[in-house]
C-alpha cells in the first residue's frame, strides 16, 4: 500500500529528460536535424541526406502557440481540419515537416501543441475505466454518477442488501412501536394544557427513550448495509461483480469493528454537545434560567460546529477499516490522513449526497404516510390530533414506504463514501494503479506520470 501524498493527475508529470514548465520535449543538441546556437544546422544535420528547410523560423523566438501572437510576429496559419499536426509522410522537408505547411513541428489543434518529434500531444491519455469510475482523481459528478451507477449495475446484490437489512430493521422498528413505544398516556400528556411540569417532563423523556430506541435500530441496519455495500461498491469499480454471500463474508470480519466505530463516533458527538451545553445548564440549575439558557444555546451551536468538524474528519474511517482492514484506531488516523485538506469538499459532496437521496426518499415516504394515516380508521385530521397515537395500519403502510425510501438511501450514502474514500487515496496515494493492476489492465501507468 502506498502512503505517500502529493500524487498528481495522471499525465501532469514532466517528461524524463525536460524540466518543469517547458513548452516542448527536450531534444539533444547533437540530434540530426537540430540547429546550434547561432541558428544554423548542427554539423550532424549537415552530414544527413535529409535537410532541414532554408524557410526556418529564428531561433529562439518560436514557442508553442498558447496566446497572442508578439508584435512583428506572424502567428502560424490555422489547421486545415481535424488531426493535423502529425508527421506525414514525406519527411522533415515534405509537406507538415519543417518549411512545409505545418511550419515548425506543425502546429496542432486547438489548446495543444504538435510536436515535430513525437506526432501529435493532446493532453494525457483517457484513464482507464474498468468498472462503474474511471481511475483518475474524480469529480462531484463523477462521484454520484458512480454511486448510482453500482446500484443500476449491480441491482440484484444491491436492492437486495438494502431491501433485506431494511425490512428487518422495519419489522423490529414496527414491533416495538406498536407493542411498547406507542404509548396513550404519553400522548395524552403531552397534548393537555392542563399537564403538570413533572408529568410533561416524565412524558418528554420517555418520547426520547422511544426516539433513541428506533435511532439505534435504524442505526445498527444502516452499519449492516454500509459493510455490506462497501464491499460491492469497491469491487464495482474493479468492474467485478459480487454475490449477497461473498460480501457478508468479505464484511463479517469487520463488522463488530464498525459497530465499535460508529458507536465511538457518536460517544464523541454527544460528549462534545454535552460539553458545550454543560456551563448553560449549570447556571440556570443555580437560579439564573434566562442566562442560562442563552449559555446552553450559544455552548450547544459551537460544540455543534466543532463536532461537525470532526464528524467530517472521521468520515473516511468506516471505509477504511473495511477495505484495509484496519482497527477502529488506525481506520480514524486513516480518514483524518485522507481529509486533511479536503474537508470542505468532501463535506460539501457527502451533504450534497445526503440531500439527494433524503429528497428521493421523501419522495416515496410522505405518500406511503398520508396513505396510511388517511385508511388508518380516524383519518389524516384524527391522525393529527391524536398526539403522535398511532395504529398497526399506519405502521405497516408507513413502514413499507420507510423500507423503499430505504433501498434508495443506503446504496446512494454508502456508495458516496466509498468513492470519496477511494479517490482521496487517488489523488494522495496512486491507488489507481493498484487498482488497474487489480482489474487486470494491461500496461496502466506507463509514460502517464501517474504515480507517488
Amino acid at each position: 500500500m502506498k502512503d505517500t501524498p502529493g500524487w498528481a493527475s495522471p499525465g501532469s508529470a514532466p517528461s524524463d529528460g525536460q524540466e518543469p514548465g517547458a513548452s516542448g520535449p527536450a531534444e539533444p543538441h547533437d540530434r540530426p536535424g537540430t540547429t546550434d546556437s547561432a541558428g544554423q544546422p548542427g554539423a550532424d544535420a549537415q552530414d544527413q541526406g535529409v535537410k532541414w528547410s532554408k524557410e526556418q523560423p529564428p531561433a529562439g523566438q518560436w514557442s508553442a502557440p498558447t496566446g497572442p501572437a508578439s508584435p512583428g510576429q506572424t502567428p502560424p496559419p490555422p489547421p486545415p481540419g481535424p488531426g493535423w499536426g502529425g508527421r506525414p509522410p514525406g519527411g522533415n522537408g515534405g509537406p507538415g515537416g519543417p518549411g512545409g505547411q505545418g511550419g515548425y513541428g506543425g502546429y496542432g489543434s486547438p489548446g495543444g501543441w504538435s510536436g515535430g518529434w513525437g506526432g501529435a500531444w493532446g493532453g494525457p491519455p483517457p484513464a482507464a475505466k474498468p468498472g462503474v469510475i474511471p481511475l483518475r482523481p474524480l469529480g462531484v459528478g463523477e462521484i454520484l454518477d458512480g454511486a448510482v451507477s453500482t446500484m443500476r449495475t449491480y441491482w440484484r446484490t444491491v436492492l437486495g442488501i438494502s431491501l433485506t437489512v431494511a425490512v428487518v430493521t422495519q419489522i423490529a422498528v414496527i414491533l416495538l412501536q406498536g407493542f411498547a413505544l406507542n404509548d396513550n398516556a404519553t400522548a395524552d400528556t403531552l397534548s393537555d394544557p392542563s399537564a403538570s411540569l413533572s408529568e410533561v417532563t416524565r412524558a418528554m423523556g420517555d418520547t426520547m427513550a422511544n426516539t433513541a430506541v428506533v435511532f439505534l435500530i435504524s442505526l445498527i441496519g444502516t452499519i449492516t448495509a454500509t459493510a455490506l455495500l462497501t464491499t460491492v461498491t469497491s469491487r464495482a469499480v474493479l468492474g467485478k461483480p459480487v454475490a449477497i454471500g461473498e460480501a457478508w463474508r468479505d464484511a463479517r470480519p469487520q463488522v463488530l469493528k464498525l459497530f465499535g466505530l460508529i458507536f465511538l463516533l457518536l460517544l464523541i458527538t454527544f460528549g462534545i454537545v454535552f460539553g458545550g451545553t454543560l456551563p448553560g445548564i449549570l447556571v440556570a440549575l443555580s437560579g439564573s434560567n434566562t442566562a442560562g439558557a442563552a449559555l446552553a444555546v450559544l455552548g450547544g451551536l459551537g460544540a455543534g460546529v466543532v463536532a461537525l468538524w470532526l464528524m467530517i474528519r472521521f468520515s473516511l474511517a468506516s471505509p477504511a477499516l473495511m477495505l484495509e482492514k484496519q482497527s477502529i484506531t488506525k481506520s480514524m488516523g486513516r480518514s483524518v490522513k485522507l481529509v486533511r485538506g479536503s474537508w470542505w469538499r468532501i463535506f460539501g459532496i457527502q451533504l450534497l449526497a445526503t440531500v439527494i437521496a433524503n429528497i428521493v426518499a421523501s419522495i416515496v415516504v410522505i405518500p406511503f404516510t398520508f396513505i396510511g394515516a388517511a385508511v388508518g380508521g380516524d383519518g389524516i385530521v384524527g391522525f393529527l390530533n391524536s398526539g403522535g397515537h398511532v395504529g398497526w395500519t399506519f405502521l405497516i403502510i408507513s413502514g413499507i414506504g420507510s423500507v423503499i425510501g430505504s433501498m434508495i438511501t443506503f446504496p446512494i450514502t454508502a456508495g458516496v463514501t466509498v468513492l470519496l474514500y477511494i479517490d482521496q487515496r487517488i489523488r494522495r496515494e496512486a491507488l489507481d494503479l493498484d487498482l488497474a493492476r487489480a482489474a487486470g489492465v494491461q500496461g496502466y501507468g506507463a509514460g502517464t506520470g501517474s504515480g507517488s
